[in-house]
């Protein structure tokens, strides 16, 4: 199992590039910085929750976890 710190910095390490990459490609459709940065970091600020609240409860589930490795709960 995953100490909550580990998730955390997980999670917004893969938000930080997510969030690059979603800006651009907004940016390459609407040539506008300023709705790029917003809908950009709207996006990202949702989705970095919900993957927090995703992983926690994956951390949880046994299912396809083998015994006596580091995955064990």
């Amino acid at each position: 199992m995953e100490h909550r710190n580990r998730s955390i910095l997980k999670t917004l390490s893969w938000r930080i590039f997510s969030f690059i990459l979603t800006m651009s490609i907004i940016f390459a459709y609407t040539k506008n910085i300023k709705q790029a940065l917003y809908v950009g970091a709207g996006i990202d600020i949702v989705k970095m929750f919900l993957y927090y609240i995703h992983e926690r409860i994956w951390n949880k589930v046994k299912f396809g976890r083998i015994k006596g490795s580091d995955y064990q709960i």
